[in-house]
């Protein structure tokens, strides 16, 4: 991928994901903050209130004083859904408290593990716990009768377990935590609306290149392409620049084109347009799947995310030395079989 230098380095080599089975779940993000632009982009406390409509979907978000839970900041929100997407696939029971090692948070979404990160992500939390929703948009089943707005914080409360001064190496330092998200987000996890990140997301330097990349993988997916105006971009990135400042950062995005999994383009009218970077390699000599292909693997995996299935099979075919496949739709759906086998 050109660009590379944009990207911030993989702290923690691949490797170490197999260290312990937390690491080895892909990332997930759930759909309706992919789609609206509850986080800040702002690398300074933003105060500021923010209301947003956009097709009969209605968001504000009122900041607390420590500013509003930015798009960094939802880094722990992914993890989390990410812990609760696995268990569901490996039919264990959850509920909206989770309890993390901090430790394995840092390291799964490539953060240092500094003293200063764990400063850092406490002040996470209290803007995640601090920043209020109050929103149209409903997550889970939906009932066609009722429209109902509610308001509530992107968690509901967390607590930090450190080693206690003077217990040796390591005093002082944050062992555990314990997450209990919004009854919101937890619906939307209970209802698989969710959707697999590339890994490098969390290597992307820049809030607006995070926030490209979430509408690139809500919108696009793996279509051929998604086009947008500037205009529509612009709003439903949340950016607070100028439209004309917005549009020179995706002229900045374009020539470094390190975003993951994803090419962008400008096209006349004032158009971005996305495609994926699947396309380009699948004339290398990566395997192409037909459409009839991952309709069957949904019929299989009813509630699975079958573009996530379909990346994961594709990393195994990568780990394995990208052996010649005669049939590639045969050989996803017998290793489907396995995974969905050992889940």
């Amino acid at each position: 991928m050109s660009g590379a230098g944009g990207l911030l380095p993989d702290r923690h080599p691949t490797g170490d994901f197999f260290v312990c089975d937390v690491f080895a779940v892909l990332p997930k993000d759930d759909l309706a903050s992919m789609e609206h632009p509850i986080f800040s982009l702002a690398t300074r406390p933003d105060r500021s209130v923010l209301s947003y409509t956009h097709n009969g979907a209605s968001v504000e978000i009122t900041p607390s004083v420590k500013g509003r839970a930015t798009i960094h900041d939802k880094d722990i929100l992914i993890y989390c859904v990410s812990q609760l997407v696995a268990a569901l696939n490996a039919g264990r029971a959850v509920s909206r408290t989770l309890h993390l090692k901090a430790h394995d948070l840092l390291v799964a979404t490539n953060r240092e593990t500094s003293g200063d990160a764990y400063r850092r992500l406490r002040e996470a939390f209290e803007r995640l716990a601090g920043t209020r929703i109050t929103t149209n948009i409903t997550t889970g089943p939906k009932d066609a009768r009722v429209e109902v707005t509610s308001g509530f914080g992107l968690i509901e409360s967390w607590e930090i377990l450190r080693k206690a001064p003077g217990s040796g190496r390591g005093a002082g330092r944050m062992v555990s935590v314990a997450v209990t998200l919004s009854e919101w987000l937890f619906r939307a996890v209970q209802a698989r609306s969710v959707l697999t990140l590339s890994r490098d997301y969390f290597r992307l330097r820049k809030p607006l290149e995070r926030r490209i990349y979430e509408l690139a993988r809500k919108h696009c997916g793996h279509q051929p392409a998604w086009r947008v105006s500037v205009e529509v971009l612009h709003k439903k990135s949340g950016s607070a620049s100028p439209r004309r400042v917005f549009r020179a950062m995706l002229r900045e995005m374009i020539a470094s084109d390190h975003l993951p999994g994803y090419r962008l383009e400008e096209e006349p009218g004032d158009i971005l347009c996305v495609r994926p970077r699947r396309r380009d390699t699948a004339g290398a000599g990566g395997p192409v799947l037909s459409a009839a292909t991952l309709e069957e693997a949904r019929a299989r995996a009813p509630g699975w995310d079958v573009h996530g299935l379909e990346a994961e099979w594709r990393a195994w075919w990568e780990d394995t030395g990208r052996p010649r496949l005669r049939a590639p739709d045969r050989a996803f759906l017998g290793w489907l079989t396995k995974r969905l086998g050992n889940s």
